[in-house]
């Protein structure tokens, strides 16, 4: 029977042991922390360290539970298993399911701020990093510290509204919703803090079929939404619309 490792964001620990548990090959689940999307090289590092942790273990395929992500996908490689990636460049077309649904929602809607409930779950005790937006609130705040450390607190005050001006160019919150689990005290939280920004607010109904095609092994047959690394290959960027390519 085929084993696989999955190694993943811990954003997607629902979506993929709900898979994973009904996937007809054997599967494996190792998670890291979310936060590591703020340094891609720092993301990138942890990820290839978990791919050479996999050598030897027996498994017939390391499949990622990850986009380009800053290209923090960029340049990981296997010694001697294959690498399987979907062929999307972050988590928010993961959780709805097809990469062309969320170009829609960008040209039609580029003010979107996301927010999904595993995302909103691993915030740290005090909430920050509180979105899947471009910039974290978890980076904003180490820029205040280390702005106040360095120019005193009213200077930093100024410097982080000027950094906050950010925000004037969003005005949609959208609460990515997933049939496996709902809680609506969480969306509410989300929909009270966006009206405090002028945003409006919605949902939208995400979909597993990405990480059921890559646990139960469809991606062996679907070039166009995933790509496989053979070993001592490389994973790089194709600036298109494939995302990813392959380098030896």
């Amino acid at each position: 029977m085929t084993r696989s490792l999955c190694i993943a964001c811990e954003i997607f620990a629902r979506p993929l042991y709900l898979s994973a548990a009904y996937s007809p090959l054997v599967i494996d689940i190792e998670l890291l922390e979310r936060g590591l999307h703020n340094q891609p090289e720092i993301l990138r590092d942890s990820i290839q360290r978990h791919i050479d942790q996999a050598e030897g273990r027996g498994y017939d395929a390391l499949l990622l539970g990850y986009g380009l992500c800053g290209n923090g996908a960029a340049g990981l490689k296997a010694r001697s298993t294959q690498l399987v990636i979907p062929r999307v460049h972050d988590c928010i077309s993961l959780l709805l399911g097809d990469p062309r649904r969320y170009q829609e929602q960008f040209e039609n809607n580029p003010g979107t701020y996301w927010y999904s409930q595993d995302f909103l779950e691993r915030a740290d005790s005090e909430g920050k990093f509180s979105s899947m937006g471009p910039i974290s609130d978890e980076e904003l705040s180490r820029q205040y510290d280390q702005f106040v450390t360095k120019y005193g607190k009213e200077n930093a005050d100024y410097l982080m509204e000027v950094m906050g001006g950010w925000q004037s160019h969003y005005n949609r919150a959208v609460f990515i919703e997933m049939e496996i689990y709902k809680n609506e005290a969480v969306q509410e939280k989300v929909r009270s803090d966006t009206a405090g920004r002028g945003w409006t607010f919605e949902k939208l109904a995400g979909d597993l079929i990405l990480f059921r095609q890559l646990l139960n092994g469809e991606w062996m047959e679907m070039p166009s939404e995933f790509i496989v690394i053979p070993p001592n290959h490389s994973i790089e960027p194709s600036y298109d619309t494939n995302v990813f390519r392959c380098v030896q």
